[in-house]
């Protein structure tokens, strides 16, 4: 992406002038590109914190010692840098499309006026897009649940091993055996714990393209259905048409 493609997309002269041009005609689907350039910007910021979380999962791998759950979270970790990558390609994606559609709308606004902003939802192709976001987020959800039931597992079976061998021991002593093993310990929560942000940006990420596609959905019923403005503008080209109506003759007084 160039130098200039790399500004947030609220910035980019495309998309102000055509958000001017809405509102100076007072269009409400200016509010609903407002609320689309908003959202992808918003994603782009839920994805630097997955990125950051993925980050710190690779320096717990460092640390750790070779394990079973060690190989898994290398796999885990690695499926979910594939995740982001393809969400950073579709938010791009997002970005070009909108750009570009910000573009086609001014260029036809200046050939016909304000009536090519009646179906603005023409010019932008996002929703496909935002669905393959969507699925890539959710499957993402997944693996990061996935990774901290791992991690409560073998911490749970360790503690419950340890358990074991201290009743083992009271046993000999002729001790009451302990009968609950202790909680999730330090170090187990310390490596889950990127793994719930990790989660917890993603889930936002799903609520951010949720209601990106809700006002996608908004933007395309508004162009099935004239809007007031246009109804107006038909109503005063249909009374200018038309020829003016003669007064009717006066009777003379009798």
């Amino acid at each position: 992406m160039s130098k200039a493609r790399q500004k947030r997309l609220s910035e980019q002269k495309e998309v102000r002038e055509l958000l001017a041009v809405l509102k100076e005609n007072n269009y409400s689907s200016a509010k609903d590109l407002l609320d689309a350039v908003r959202h992808v910007e918003e994603l782009e910021k839920q994805l630097a914190g997955t990125m950051e979380q993925i980050a710190a999962m690779r320096q717990d791998l460092q640390e750790m010692q070779k394990s079973p759950l060690k190989s898994a979270l290398q796999k885990t970790v690695h499926a979910l840098e594939e995740k982001a990558d393809a969400l950073r390609s579709q938010i791009a994606a997002l970005k070009e499309n909108i750009i570009s559609g910000c573009k086609q709308a001014l260029t036809d606004f200046k050939e016909r006026g304000t009536a090519a902003l009646d179906d603005l939802a023409r010019f932008f192709h996002l929703k496909q897009g935002l669905l393959s976001m969507q699925k890539a987020t959710e499957s993402a959800i997944q693996l990061d649940s996935q990774a901290i039931k791992k991690i409560e597992t073998v911490s749970a079976e360790y503690h419950e091993a340890g358990r074991h061998l201290k009743n083992a021991g009271r046993a000999l002593m002729g001790k009451e055996a302990v009968q609950e093993a202790k909680p999730m310990g330090k170090l187990a929560k310390t490596i889950a714990a990127p793994y719930k942000a990790d989660r917890a940006c993603h889930l936002a990420m799903r609520n951010t393209i949720q209601k990106a596609l809700s006002g996608l959905e908004r933007l395309e019923q508004a162009a099935q259905k004239p809007s007031i403005l246009k109804t107006m503008r038909e109503q005063n080209e249909k009374a200018k048409a038309e020829p003016p109506k003669e007064a009717p003759p006066k009777h003379a007084e009798r």
